[in-house]
């Protein structure tokens, strides 16, 4: 019942953020969209992990941090937004050709998964998310196994979620409706990160509640 009571809440919240499209669910559409399942599902674990390590930092005091130090919270923003930023533009300017390569350069297998990861990790709504909602749920009192439980939850959240995302997208029909326009869709996943990059720089100066 006291594992319901907590759970409930915090994923009430956390589900529809999830489902809400943002930096990470461009980041599993472009790549399956223009390197496939594979890609797509690597790019999946990649995020899922960072979100199980922002579940692990909030849960072990991120939010207190980032209510004392809010040079850090605009830190992490400014950053992360111009991170996202960096990404769109060199989604941007890459040529047709080279359109399909992975960002980072080397083997598709450890790029895609890495581009997740970092999409995820220089994401600053998701820092601010589970220091303003998994955090405050927990206590002194909390038990250990209830924190673990929380953040296996929001991996296999993630998991689920995006996996529906990348194997939709990386579908046969849907690869077949797109496969002369892989090269549009780098442009608009990359102006999509610049927008959302611009934007949470723009709101960089918001603190963070207690």
């Amino acid at each position: 019942m006291q594992a319901l009571s907590v759970l409930l809440p915090v994923f009430g919240v956390f589900i529809p953020a999830l489902i809400l499209p943002g930096p990470d669910f461009v980041g599993v559409v472009r790549s399956s969209m223009t390197r496939g399942t594979r890609a797509g599902l690597l790019t999946t674990v990649g995020v899922s992990l960072g979100l199980g390590f922002y579940a692990t930092l909030s849960l072990l005091g991120l939010s207190a941090v980032l209510v004392k130090f809010q040079w850090l919270t605009w830190a992490v923003r400014v950053l992360g937004g111009a991170y996202l930023c960096y990404l769109g533009l060199k989604l941007l300017m890459a040529k047709p050709a080279a359109a399909g390569q992975e960002m980072a350069g080397g083997p598709m297998r450890g790029n895609a998964l890495v581009f997740g990861f970092l999409v995820t990790l220089t994401n600053p709504k998701a820092v601010v998310l589970f220091a303003s909602v998994f955090a405050t749920a927990v206590t002194a009192a909390t038990p250990l196994w209830l924190m673990g439980l929380m953040i296996a939850l929001v991996m296999a959240s993630g998991l689920v979620w995006y996996s529906i995302v990348s194997l939709f997208m990386s579908s046969a029909p849907v690869m077949r409706r797109f496969q002369h326009a892989r090269h549009w869709i780098e442009r608009v996943a990359g102006a999509s990160f610049i927008l959302i990059g611009g934007r949470i720089i723009l709101d960089a100066r918001t603190p963070v509640a207690p």
